[in-house]
């Protein structure tokens, strides 16, 4: 079992909304080079996690895995939050 999970994909943002129930919407951002040019861009996508126990605010960095499809939208399952928000 231990080498099943190692196999699963992992991403690591940004909680951006935690506004759903159980669901969170994580920011992932990625460094890209243009092919021409150099210059490095930054490309970003959104993802929906599962958040069993709603432990996720806005603005924590967490760590999520890809798993199965839980709804439509949701393929990806918390892992971690790996950083707080700062509470303000």
């Amino acid at each position: 079992m231990a080498a099943a999970d190692k196999r699963k994909r992992t991403a690591t943002g940004r909680v951006v909304s935690n506004k759903m129930d159980k669901t969170v919407t994580v920011l992932i951002e990625r460094r890209v080079k243009h092919p021409v040019y150099g210059k490095y861009l930054t490309r970003s996508s959104k993802l929906h996690a599962h958040d069993e126990d709603n432990v996720c605010q806005i603005g924590d960095l967490v760590t999520v895995a890809e798993s199965r499809p839980i709804s439509r939208s949701k393929t990806w399952t918390l892992v971690e939050v790996v950083e707080q928000a700062a509470v303000v």
